[in-house]
């Protein structure tokens, strides 16, 4: 079996495989993160040592979604680095870090957590 490299790669089926974004690892990639690799080829931003910027012109230029934890900020100068990009899953309990009038214009759909993390937030807050 070959080594993982930032794109994701294990074998020759990554080629077969849709590829994901993943600007940084969200918490549920710590549990379920070997059943991504079966159903996903990710390309894995925070393991490149290129800048983010270069990272997206490179590689991301076909990916047509991302899975992020929220701490980058998706703006329109991210989003002209992914011209294919048509879905966002971002598991932050809010939407604030994604520029949503740009998304709803280049028709990018985003799926989030919601408020299934609004009790322990708030717990956190008291």
């Amino acid at each position: 079996m070959a080594t993982p490299n930032h794109l994701g790669n294990h074998d020759h089926r990554s080629k077969e495989l849709s590829q994901v974004l993943v600007l940084e690892p969200p918490p549920i990639m710590k549990l379920y993160g070997d059943q991504f690799l079966n159903d996903f080829q990710l390309l894995k931003a925070w393991e490149s040592p290129l800048p983010l910027d270069q990272f997206l012109s490179i590689h991301a230029q076909s990916v047509k979604a991302l899975l992020t934890p929220g701490r980058y900020p998706l703006t329109r100068n991210i989003l002209q680095l992914i011209p294919s990009l048509q879905l966002v899953v971002t598991t932050s309990a809010g939407l604030n870090h994604i520029d949503l009038p740009e998304f709803q214009r280049r028709g990018i759909a985003i799926a989030s957590a919601g408020d299934v993390y609004s009790e322990d937030v708030a717990d956190m807050a008291v």
